[in-house]
């Protein structure tokens, strides 16, 4: 996209700036059908006023608002240059960041196209990448570490993003096993009172890992990667007394640990192996009186060469808007009442 630099030519303290969009891109795909995606911008930023002229785009307001505006076009155009579609909650994930980086928040080095474009698994034409900077930032963690943290409140993709690196390590030959695995209690059920055989008690606890696995690899191939021991979905009282090499290793539903169960699930690692925990202490589902061993855990680890904890926010949501101002309500409500987290 070529531009005018921003001007002042508008009122007293007002800027102005230009945008040609080559004529290779269709304007809908910038501005979205019925120009749902310009209308997102326009009430992100109600005091400047954006006129669309042909293949042209201007923006006149507070100078801080129109560089904002600025940026964000080219950052757009940067996203629909890789082939990928602008969506309206992108459009509002790249403001949220812009604006993130223009207050000097921590970090701000990742721009939108960055965190966007970032292609973490592909399987029957849908791309996995993340969507949010800390998203990003979770998963570019995992690259680097050998046990890594995600933690934060539901809807956030810990798990999902999670699964996704450890199908892209498998299929890599990074390793030669996924293991996942979650704590067999919740919501305060037990095993015990539930109808059926072993296998059928606890099938209910790891069909969430089922499901994943099915968006990310061929449906078919998943019994015969399960029968090969290719992958294995286990609940955590199954990784006692073993040494998991060459894996790639998940535990979901941490917060639901006591601190024995988790120091014997980190005490798994074996040579050239990954681990990735994940969890969210607010939604704990442990008998009145038991400690979770994730709230505990970032006391004992926090330091730890190779270590690292990921936290992902409400603003890290990416199921319904109303999930994120579910989250949000609640913190409120624990923080007017004395609750904390860690």
């Amino acid at each position: 996209m070529t531009q005018t630099p921003t001007s002042q030519n508008g009122a007293p303290g007002e800027a102005r700036a230009q945008f040609t969009v080559p004529a290779k891109h269709p304007m809908v795909s910038l501005l979205g059908s019925g120009d749902a995606l310009l209308r997102v911008i326009e009430r992100s930023f109600p005091q400047a006023d954006i006129h669309v002229r042909g293949n042209q785009v201007s923006a006149v307001g507070d100078p801080a608002d129109v560089a904002l505006i600025q940026r964000l076009f080219d950052e757009m155009m940067l996203v629909l240059r890789t082939g990928q579609p602008m969506t309206e909650d992108a459009v509002e994930r790249s403001i949220a960041m812009l604006r993130a980086n223009g207050s000097g928040s921590e970090g701000g080095e990742e721009t939108p196209a960055e965190v966007l474009t970032q292609n973490i698994l592909s399987n029957r034409g849908r791309t996995i990448r993340p969507k949010t900077l800390n998203q990003k930032r979770y998963v570019d963690a995992i690259d680097k570490h050998t046990i890594v943290f995600g933690i934060g409140p539901a809807g956030t993709g810990k798990t999902y993003l999670a699964m996704a690196k450890a199908v892209q390590a498998l299929q890599s030959k990074q390793v030669t096993r996924i293991i996942l695995t979650r704590p067999a209690v919740e919501a305060g059920e037990r095993l015990g009172f539930l109808p059926g055989t072993l296998y059928e008690k606890i099938d209910p606890y790891l069909r969430p890992l089922y499901d994943a696995l099915h968006d990310m690899l061929d449906p078919d191939s998943i019994p015969r990667l399960m029968a090969a021991g290719t992958i294995e979905v286990a609940p955590l009282a199954y990784m006692r007394g073993r040494t998991l090499n060459d894996a790639f290793i998940i535990l979901d539903e941490a917060q639901n640990t006591n601190p024995e169960q988790m120091k014997m699930f980190l005490t798994r690692l074996g040579f050239d192996s990954k681990i990735v925990i994940t969890g969210d202490i607010t939604q704990v589902d442990l008998p009145n009186g038991t400690k979770s061993g994730l709230r505990q855990v970032r006391d004992i680890l926090e330091g730890v060469q190779d270590v690292h904890f990921s936290s992902l926010t409400s603003q890290d949501v990416v199921r319904h808007k109303l999930v994120g101002r579910i989250v949000d309500a609640y913190e409120q409500y624990d923080s007017r009442n004395g609750r904390t987290g860690l």
